[in-house]
């Protein structure tokens, strides 16, 4: 068996180092541009992703029933036609049974390193994978090439640092001697296994496929865990592509292929449950809707159940020395992905008697037309536009504007409309819809309202702002929070407010997409409030999903 361990042992270092120090670090290129890369890997990719198309994917596993897939492009409309492969749980979990003992049994280093040179591989098709993801999840491709490509492969390797680290402060042995007194003295040698928990399944994200793909399979794979990919149906190929590498490094290091399996399914006849419910299912990742989220956590009894979900994200603008320069960073964060991150903003909270702008009051209606002419200047040139926004995922997303819009009647701020792409006119697009709110409208806005639908909310003050927001976060969830203040004293508040809520908060963020987490620095997710159980990563995201048993006898 190749070393990979070893070969690839500086990445591997230096992510610890960037977990333990939370500096600013990549282990893979985060821009597609020719400038970087030449011109022949962009067209090997793209060439890559087309091949794909029209076809049975390449990959051949146990209990195959049929073929199935429904990938729609939402940027030509048009049906990709890859067809992957349906499993009857039954054999494919008895062909994971087969698989478990000699991977369980190997060593951790042996097993990081496994998973190592699945990253790396995974890294050498950055480009097909943009593709991918770009005519299934409906990013931008620089979006899908960077948060679901070189951004999401960081995250796995953050979670695989923080499992060899985990499995690295447990000692293989240990010599312990004690003295009983009258009785004598023992002396004792100990053993140390670790165990692995059993099957992990891992329920993959729609709008960014990797996004969890890549430190679910981490953690689980590397502490000993067989993974089965469950992806969406209408975001298969990027797993799909994932589950191919995962196989051909297995085989290649002399491990059964099974150890990492797919679980392709349709939306009329899904198998998520089937897979979950399995006795042999150990560990369940799951990124998505809160109403599934929670489900998972309150039915899945004996079995780890990590989640990440959404809530209401929030903005407490109580002052600024620069209301255009706010106004953009979150008008950004609105346009971005069409606000179909977990990261995006949903709720503006300002004061109804105005917000401070550089010590004057500004009155609400004005700070509501500054946010609103900052959406349309980041739209105002098309290819910028296309690159920020990307499309929408599926024609759900796009009902529930048109049912906001119903909604908000003489309250709408701006108008949502469809957005012009030259290179794709039958892209399914929508540009931000804003409602204008107040706490009367609270059944409106205390819920995630997942695509571009936001509301700018007049509390009866900063400190009634301040108090909505941390509420919504405590009680309905929350994954990003931001507060906008010159005032000292209120941004502590601010900050211990956020956090009595279970809520990370960012203060007074310029010149960046205030939407971005940064892997090895910024704990994704708090596990404090209902947006999600599990943090990416922590120690928390890698420990349980092994146990330790040991043997001591005495010592000769």
């Amino acid at each position: 068996m190749t070393d990979w361990f070893s070969k690839h042992r500086p990445l591997l270092d230096k992510a610890l180092d960037a977990c333990a120090r939370r500096y600013s670090w990549s282990g893979w290129p985060e821009s597609p541009s020719t400038k970087i890369h030449g011109e022949e890997k962009p067209a090997a990719g793209q060439a890559a992703f087309e091949a794909m198309l029209q076809a049975d994917f390449p990959l051949t596993q146990p209990g195959e029933v049929a073929r199935v897939g429904e990938e729609v492009s939402p940027y030509t409309g048009e049906p990709l036609g890859v067809r992957y492969p349906r499993p009857d749980p039954a054999p494919l979990f008895a062909a994971i049974a087969a698989a478990r003992p000699q991977w369980g049994a190997t060593t951790p280093e042996q097993r990081v390193g496994v998973c190592l040179e699945i990253l790396q591989r995974c890294g050498e098709q950055l480009f097909a994978n943009a593709h991918a993801t770009m005519h299934t999840s409906g990013q931008s491709y620089v979006m899908a090439f960077a948060g679901s490509g070189a951004n999401a492969l960081d995250r796995g390797l953050e979670a695989l640092a923080y499992a060899h680290k985990a499995m690295a402060d447990v000692p293989a042995t240990a010599r312990w001697e004690r003295s009983f007194g009258g009785d004598g003295a023992a002396c004792l040698d100990k053993q140390y296994r670790l165990l692995p928990r059993g099957v992990s399944v891992v329920i993959c994200c729609a709008t960014f496929p990797l996004w969890n793909t890549y430190p679910a399979l981490c953690a689980s794979l590397a502490t000993g865990n067989p993974v089965i990919l469950k992806p969406h149906p209408a975001a298969t190929l990027p797993v799909a592509m994932v589950a191919r590498v995962c196989r051909e490094v297995l085989a290649e290091a002399g491990f059964d292929p099974n150890l990492v399996t797919l679980a392709a399914d349709t939306r009329e006849a899904p198998i998520a449950l089937q897979l979950v419910e399995h006795p042999d299912t150990a560990i369940v990742d799951f990124t998505g809707s809160p109403r599934f989220g929670a489900y998972l956590e309150q039915n899945c009894p004996g079995k780890q159940v990590y989640t990440e979900t959404a809530g209401c994200n929030s903005v407490v603008l109580e002052s600024t020395d620069d209301l255009a320069a706010t106004a953009r960073a979150i008008a950004q964060s609105l346009c971005q992905a069409s606000a179909q991150m977990c990261t995006s903003v949903q709720n503006i909270h300002l004061p109804a008697d105005g917000v401070r702008v550089a010590g004057k009051k500004v009155p609400v209606a004005q700070v509501q037309a500054a946010i609103c002419e900052a959406v349309d200047g980041w739209l105002a040139e098309p290819r910028r536009a296309a690159t920020l926004c990307g499309t929408l995922f599926d024609d759900a997303v796009l009902d529930n504007v048109q049912r906001y819009r119903e909604l908000a009647g003489e309250r709408l701020l701006r108008d949502s409309a469809p957005l012009a792409y030259a290179e794709f006119p039958a892209a399914r697009t929508a540009s931000p819809l804003i409602i204008a709110a107040t706490e009367a409208d609270r059944d409106l806005y205390r819920q995630e309202v997942f695509g571009p639908v936001s509301f700018i909310v007049a509390n009866h003050s900063a400190q009634g702002c301040l108090d909505d927001a941390t509420s919504n976060a405590r009680e309905c969830g929350a994954i990003t929070s931001h507060v906008y203040s010159t005032d000292e004293a209120f941004i502590d508040a601010a900050v211990e407010a956020y956090h009595a809520a279970g809520a990370s908060v960012a203060v007074n963020l310029h010149g960046m997409p205030i939407n971005f987490a940064a892997a090895y620095s910024d704990f994704h997710v708090t596990g404090l409030n209902p947006a999600g159980n599990a943090c990416l990563a922590d120690l928390a995201f890698v420990t349980a999903r092994f146990r330790i048993v040991q043997s001591k006898r005495m010592a000769a």
